[in-house]
């Protein structure tokens, strides 16, 4: 049976979200959102949100555990071993990566309102803290009835793709690439689910495997399928033609197929700071 959870306040910076009026379309008629994030240099979102950003790669309940036996501090813990580097490659393009697919599950969790147990392993369990994890991006689900099975039960597929910097030819096929890999989500689902599932078990997180359960067996206990495509760029290289280039034809789940680009002003600058909070402040 799975237990009804209590509601989580959503963080101080998903205020900063806001949905343009107006949407662009595909080269072959597909609708696509605009939203903006509006940050600011507001110290007190900015520290909490570094908090939220941490506990995707390291609790903080955990965090004297693991520097406990090797004489490292939590900052530097944090900077050497659990975050993509800031200056060797890959690690900022790394970051960035990072960055984008846990502001698309802040997304889907905090204005979706769907339950993004993803991100409860996807990072903590990186062996490579310079490359982006395996699997789907950003797995969401929507309970219809509380502690029961309904068809109506909903499984959110997102894939992510951030390009913060360079000029705007740079990132003009972000959002054809989102598209391209969340065509390859009907294959690789299965996977994603199942090492959920698995990583719950042994952390003896029985609700939670349960709820990854639900959604292993669609011809049985069927269930409605979303899939979004989403690409993540900065104001100095957005371009309305992200949308306008792209095509979703050959995707496999093109009706249910939900288009979205985020764009903000100096998004790198952005996600160099939340990492660096995130260490300074732990």
């Amino acid at each position: 049976m799975i237990k009804q959870e209590c509601v989580i306040m959503p963080p101080l910076h998903i205020s900063l979200f806001e949905k343009l009026k107006g949407k662009l379309q595909t080269s072959n008629g597909k609708t696509v959102e605009i939203w903006e994030l509006r940050h600011t240099n507001n110290n007190t979102i900015l520290s909490a949100w570094a908090k939220h950003f941490r506990e995707n790669y390291c609790k903080d309940s955990n965090i004297d555990k693991l520097c406990d036996g090797i004489c490292i501090s939590r900052k530097d813990f944090l900077n050497t071993i659990k975050f993509p580097d800031s200056k060797i490659k890959p690690g900022p393009s790394t970051r960035a990566g990072d960055f984008g697919e846990i502001l698309v599950a802040d997304f889907l969790e905090f204005i979706e309102n769907y339950e993004v147990l993803s991100r409860v392993t996807r990072y903590s369990n990186k062996i490579n803290r310079n490359s982006s994890p395996q699997g789907c991006d950003v797995i969401g689900f929507h309970f219809e009835k509380k502690g029961s099975q309904s068809p109506s039960d909903e499984l959110a597929i997102y894939e992510a793709k951030a390009k913060f910097t360079g000029k705007v030819k740079d990132a003009e096929n972000q959002l054809q690439k989102a598209i391209k890999d969340s065509g390859k989500d009907k294959l690789r689902i299965g996977e994603s689910l199942s090492a959920m599932k698995q990583r719950f078990l042994e952390n003896k997180m029985e609700n939670e495997a349960e709820k990854v359960k639900r959604f292993q067996n669609e011809a049985d206990n069927p269930y409605k399928t979303t899939n979004g495509a989403v690409a993540l760029v900065c104001n100095s290289n957005y371009s309305d033609s992200i949308a306008i280039k792209a095509n979703t034809n050959k995707h496999p789940r093109k009706n249910s197929l939900r288009l979205i680009i985020i764009k903000g002003k100096d998004m790198m600058a952005l996600v160099h700071e939340l990492y660096r909070r995130a260490a300074d402040e732990a």
